[in-house]
């Protein structure tokens, strides 16, 4: 009994015996390959490569592309888009919620419903004397010198330039020629058309950026300029546009070559427009065109 304890755990020794896998050649029964085997080999040999299988796969689906395939993973840069558009959208709302408590004030401002705190005149340390509302009404003369100021004022561009900015707006003419068609709010002509060949450079008329280009049937190209001071200025029926959406430019910068396209041209010419906080401002007034 004791000398079997002293033996302790031994492998079966089936496991240990000698096999012998032989392939040889069916018709000349020649051997071809010769390996000695033990169960326990094979099931070393076996145990490894399931290991290494593992192994491999595990590192592959870990480290390479290829684990997108599988539906449990997801792509990397999939996450990371889906974050930044989360945060693009947590921002858009935030800003459209403050757009929408704006744009509701200045619709109380404009159509007089605003509220009022009432003070109680006894809490003001100084005396409140009533006035009259007919004290304050203008007088008529006063009432015509302001309507005739706001008349002038509506359309005087450098006024406007001057008193927004603080500075003196200078416009550069598009394109020097004679004109043909002058400005003329009762036709609803709100431009001045310039004779010029076809071909020739059209300039911006002051720095800005091109918030439109396109190409329509009736005005050909056209490109569309917005400056400060809230003006625009537009140029239509040219053959080609050199500048494109999105692009800032200077003043005097070529942005078009000119042309005669579109149906509602009568010739080869430049359809100039000035626009100034939307109301159409007559060219002439502000550029020297010849």
């Amino acid at each position: 009994m004791a000398k079997n304890k002293r033996r302790g755990w031994r492998l079966p020794k089936k496991w240990l015996n000698n096999y012998l896998l032989q392939i040889v050649n069916a018709d000349t029964f020649e051997e071809q390959f010769k390996l000695r085997l033990t169960r326990l080999n094979v099931f070393v040999w076996i145990s490894l490569s399931a290991i290494i299988l593992v192994g491999l796969t595990s590192t592959l689906i870990a480290f390479t592309p290829i684990r997108e395939y599988i539906p449990s993973y997801s792509s990397q840069e999939l996450e990371r888009k889906a974050s930044e558009l989360y945060f693009k959208a947590d921002s858009l709302q935030q800003l459209v919620s403050y757009q929408t408590e704006y744009i509701a004030n200045i619709q109380k401002v404009l159509i007089g419903d605003l509220e009022f705190e009432q003070a109680d005149p006894e809490s003001l340390p100084i005396e409140i004397t009533e006035i009259d509302p007919e004290d304050l009404a203008p007088s008529q003369a006063d009432s015509l010198l302001r309507e005739t100021v706001r008349k002038e004022d509506k359309y005087n561009l450098f006024l406007t330039a001057t008193a927004t900015s603080g500075s003196n707006f200078v416009l550069f003419p598009p394109a020097q020629g004679p004109i043909s068609d002058d400005f003329d709010l009762n036709k609803k002509h709100f431009a001045v058309d310039i004779n010029i060949p076809i071909n020739t450079p059209v300039k911006a008329a002051a720095d800005g950026r091109v918030i439109l280009t396109e190409w329509s049937v009736e005005t050909g190209y056209v490109i569309l300029i917005e400056h400060s001071n809230n003006l625009l200025s537009i140029y239509k029926h040219n053959r080609k546009l050199t500048k494109s959406q999105g692009d800032i430019v200077k003043a005097g910068e070529v942005v078009a070559i000119s042309g005669n396209t579109g149906t509602l041209t009568t010739g080869p010419h430049l359809h100039f427009e000035l626009w100034n906080n939307g109301f159409p401002v007559d060219p002439k007034t502000f550029i020297d065109f010849e």
